[in-house]
């Protein structure tokens, strides 16, 4: 029953991924082992926002809250976006999703599923971090657009402005979340339901502002 759980943990994370992937058009690239480096690059940009974060800023734990370490984790992870906006070509954007959607799903769900889903007794948890991952994946493709959307040379300048407000705020988005929840004690499934109904949100505005510029 264990191994039959893990499955299903192990398929509702990485099926979606795979079928992404397959279905975005990177297949048609030959870009499968720009992905692996992506990957790798993603693990080496996580390790040095690591070092950052434990050099130059300092250690909050005796504040009794590890409020301004999320919030300095999400300012790191500007640099992501960056990175992302480096390239040209939608090629290349796309490429961009996978380097943060697949590394992130394998450095935090991989090691959770393979210790956890894999005990002697069933738990939800491991549910909701599998339908949490979807959420991402989702989240990664609105960014990865947005990004693509803000390096447009003939996007609107009020467009761009606003384009620039959701990538400025799709970091430090899962924070906020997070402390909504908390304040009025919500529980893990309405808070995972809340995240999916933001997220489409997030994805509505991405999508009309993506029209707007296709029929221009």
């Amino acid at each position: 029953m264990t191994l039959y759980h893990f499955g299903n943990c192990v398929a509702l994370i990485y099926v979606p991924y795979y079928l992404t992937y397959k279905h975005s058009g990177l297949s048609e690239y030959g870009a499968f082992w720009k992905c692996i480096q992506a990957g790798v690059i993603y693990m080496f940009t996580q390790l040095v926002k690591m070092l950052i974060l434990a050099t130059f800023f300092p250690d909050v734990s005796d504040l009794g809250s590890d409020l301004i370490g999320e919030f300095l984790k999400s300012t790191v992870d500007l640099a992501d976006l960056f990175y992302l906006g480096s390239g040209k070509g939608h090629s290349k954007v796309l490429n961009g999703w996978n380097w943060m959607g697949h590394g992130q799903v394998i450095l935090s769900r991989a090691l959770l599923l393979w210790v956890g889903a894999r005990g002697a007794e069933f738990d939800w948890i491991y549910i909701q971090k599998c339908l949490e991952s979807n959420i991402l994946l989702m989240q990664h493709i609105i960014t990865s657009t947005l990004v693509w959307l803000w390096s447009r040379h003939d996007l609107n300048k009020n467009l761009k402005m606003i384009v620039t407000i959701l990538l400025v705020f799709t970091s430090y988005k899962s924070l906020l979340i997070d402390l909504l929840m908390s304040g009025l004690k919500v529980g893990p499934w309405l808070t995972l339901l809340f995240k999916a109904v933001m997220t489409i949100v997030y994805g509505c505005f991405t999508i009309t502002i993506y029209a707007g510029l296709a029929q221009i």
